[in-house]
């Protein structure tokens, strides 16, 4: 399980910036689906291609997205295995109970 530790939170920022931006978290939330062209992609984002191919190279610099050429077409899909250790990194992050500790006079 991924846990908040000085050597993956490098890693965590990435996929936390390259997913703080609404047309990226739309585009991953369409790829829950499954399997998607770019041109379906800019369809249901009514996104120019030029922009959307820039946000989908910052998804896949950060890992949560891979693609894969069809003939002409690039599609794209999730990267399981990175969605899932993100959402581990997040609930290592959740607050456990502590017992009090008397600090500072």
């Amino acid at each position: 399980m991924a846990t908040a530790t000085e050597g993956n939170t490098d890693r965590a920022a990435q996929w936390f910036h390259a997913l703080s931006d609404p047309t990226r978290l739309g585009i991953v939330m369409r790829l829950t689906g499954g399997e998607r062209c770019v041109c379906e992609l800019t369809d249901a984002l009514d996104a120019a291609q030029s922009r959307l191919s820039f946000h989908l190279r910052v998804l896949k610099d950060a890992g949560l997205i891979s693609d894969r050429r069809d003939g002409r077409w690039v599609r794209y899909s999730l990267n399981r295995e990175a969605i899932e250790e993100a959402g581990q990194f997040l609930a290592s992050l959740k607050p456990r109970r502590r017992l009090k500790v008397e600090c500072c006079g």
